[in-house]
């Protein structure tokens, strides 16, 4: 019998999970909604995301896609809803063509990546914290410009050497500022992130804004392009997947992120 492909939007809050992707020995994103969709649809269903997340890592826009057999004449978006837990979205159910794929048609994604500087008990599961109340705003703006200069990110990939390349094209990055000065925004747009790039790239960002890392030391991980002995990256549960454009789907995220977060004006630095 044949089936029909179907993109599911969403939104999810992480915090609870060990990531997007189904693991044997831990509460994952994946199982929870493919155990929902098959409980509804009285059939075995898998689902493909539009990509892996860490655990504790957020997304506002995220796309996945099923092959269902079963047709349906209820609310299904609706169903779905009631049944996933408070912490998982779903946004629209949108049929699609079979050869469809929402991870290797993702053309570009975006993440968004939170700090705050004092102890907040509503901000510790969205933003990370990082109490430090002079920040060398102007060596992070330098650092951050270098990010569409090179296209290897192999010193920002923990396992590099699992990828047929490191390369990614960093379209665009930005550092944002709160108008009290005490909380960052880091945003960046690339066709593809490699496994835990940008958290590894804030925790270079968050020494640079220290003064404990040079902007010639950070440039110099993608000139040598060599894998480092420590690893230091950024805390997860400030990370957001924000945005994932296909060719044949671009839309707006229906929701802009925790209320708490867009409460504030932001600058660019």
């Amino acid at each position: 019998m044949a089936s029909t492909r179907y993109f599911f939007h969403m939104a999810f809050l992480g915090t609870r999970y060990r990531g997007w992707q189904r693991q044997s020995n831990a509460g994952s994103i994946q199982e929870v909604i493919e155990s929902a969709l098959s409980e509804i649809l009285k059939e075995p269903i898998t689902i493909m995301g539009c990509g892996r997340t860490d655990a504790q890592v957020h997304a506002s826009q995220f796309y996945f896609h099923s092959d269902i057999i079963t047709t349906w004449s209820f609310d299904l978006r609706y169903r779905l809803n009631k049944l996933l837990p408070a912490d998982l979205a779903i946004y629209e159910i949108i049929p699609v063509q079979p050869n469809q794929h929402a991870r290797f048609d993702a053309t570009q994604r975006q993440y968004d990546y939170f700090i705050h500087t004092h102890k907040d008990p509503f901000l510790n599961p969205v933003s990370t914290l990082v109490e430090n109340q002079h920040w060398q705003l102007d060596k992070m703006k330098q650092a951050v410009a270098l990010l569409t200069q090179y296209n290897d990110y192999r010193a920002f990939c923990k396992t590099p050497d699992g990828y047929e390349h490191t390369r990614c094209s960093v379209s665009a990055a930005n550092l944002f500022i709160n108008e009290s000065g005490d909380r960052l925004r880091f945003q960046i747009s690339a066709d593809r992130f490699l496994g835990r790039m940008v958290r590894l790239l804030v925790g270079k960002l968050i020494k640079i804004g220290a003064g404990t890392l040079s902007v010639d030391e950070f440039e110099h991980y993608f000139i040598d392009k060599i894998t480092p002995t420590v690893w230091d990256p950024a805390y997860p549960q400030g990370l957001f997947l924000s945005k994932v454009n296909y060719p044949y789907l671009c839309q707006p995220a229906k929701t802009n992120f925790d209320s708490i977060l867009l409460a504030e004006t932001w600058k660019v630095i």
